[in-house]
């Protein structure tokens, strides 16, 4: 059984969790500040995310397994790529929100991809810190301009 590695990053968003929730999970949406990411809901269940350039890229495919708006989202990644399991948590903070965006994966390439996984956790890191910038940015009505 491959063990899993772990990524995660949080924002705090000056909007209520509602608003942010309903954002965050406008699947078409996610472009605009998930970084190089395409996202589309093709059933109730079901959402596909395209990461990368085209033609340099990968097809994240996921099942939501919990929707409990306006606080959490899981989802299962079943693609060929990335495998296992991420959420979105949306606590409330004042008159804000609090973003908190984790992923559990099974790192592709065997031994080798977890080898690897210390020198691509601080890019994935750095790469969530950024989109979640962008996120609250763009929920806060900077239309993607973190501060």
């Amino acid at each position: 059984m491959a063990r899993a590695v772990y990524v995660g990053a949080a924002v705090e968003v000056a909007a209520p969790p509602e608003q942010v929730f309903a954002l965050l999970t406008d699947w078409a949406r996610q472009r605009e500040w998930m970084f190089l990411t395409s996202t589309r809901q093709v059933a109730p269940d079901v959402v596909e995310a395209y990461s990368g350039v085209r033609p340099v890229g990968f097809l994240d495919t996921m099942t939501i397994t919990r929707w409990e708006p306006p606080e959490l989202v899981v989802m299962e990644h079943t693609g060929r790529v990335v495998r296992g399991r991420g959420a979105f948590r949306v606590r409330a903070l004042g008159s804000g929100s609090r973003v908190i965006w984790t992923e559990e994966l099974l790192v592709p390439f065997g031994a080798l991809g977890r080898a690897g996984w210390p020198l691509v956790r601080p890019a994935a890191k750095a790469v969530f810190r950024h989109s979640l910038r962008r996120f609250a940015a763009l929920a806060e009505g900077r239309r993607g301009r973190p501060a």
